[in-house]
């Protein structure tokens, strides 16, 4: 069975927010720097919150907004999103869509308050490769818990791939790349972390979803 991998974590939102509200009325906010690779806090209440990593940031190609994408079991549409880095910036965004058939959930930032990154330590975005995994194609990824791994591709079947990439929870979401290009999610492991088989979403079948919402009709990077 595919375990997925959120972790449930205390948040002191409603100090934190209630931080930002009044530092807010005296001066604007720091800017929050969000990249794929970043960790992020989905609010379940206010004091809980789902541990999760953004997949990549860019712009929606309709509306020109700045959105991001993320693991759909992360969140659901309307809760709000810190970064975990700067919970004390406030909220960064809102989950505008998740979807469980293939499992991403798509995030619109302020970007009044947000400044999208190419690079989050390990792992650089320059552009996407909608080709599905396969293998041997050794495929790495940047996560909140467990950093920059790599790991070989065994093989793609639908919207999913199948990798020996290391993750664990809270790693949910993390960017999969190959070099430079972004080439799907991490979305789940089998049997153990770190030594079972991860799966995760391919970036194709995420492109054609984000296209068909009439929000933003497609994606593109930073």
């Amino acid at each position: 069975m595919a375990r997925k991998l959120t972790a449930l974590v205390a948040v002191l939102a409603t100090m934190v927010l209630a931080a930002w509200g009044s530092g807010a009325a005296n001066a604007a906010p720091a800017k929050i720097p969000l990249g794929g690779g970043s960790g992020i806090y989905v609010m379940k209440s206010k004091d809980m919150a789902s541990s999760c990593t953004l997949t990549t940031i860019g712009r929606a190609k309709k509306t020109n907004k700045l959105i991001g994408i993320t693991a759909g079991h992360c969140g659901e549409r309307g809760q709000y999103v810190l970064s975990e880095k700067f919970t004390d910036r406030g909220i960064a965004g809102v989950i505008t869509y998740s979807a469980q058939d293939i499992d991403i959930a798509v995030i619109e930032f302020d970007e009044k308050l947000v400044t999208p990154l190419r690079k989050v330590q390990g792992v650089a975005i320059n552009g996407i490769d909608a080709r599905p995994l396969s293998f041997p194609t050794i495929a790495c990824k940047q996560g909140r818990t467990t950093g920059n791994t790599c790991g070989i591709a065994w093989f793609s079947k639908g919207h999913e791939h199948y990798s020996q990439i290391c993750i664990v929870e809270g790693d949910s979401g993390s960017p999969v790349v190959v070099g430079d290009k972004l080439v799907g999610m991490v979305n789940a492991y089998y049997t153990f972390g770190c030594i079972g088989t991860e799966t995760g979403t391919n970036i194709g079948p995420i492109l054609t979803r984000v296209a068909a919402l009439p929000s933003y009709g497609g994606f593109r990077t930073i």
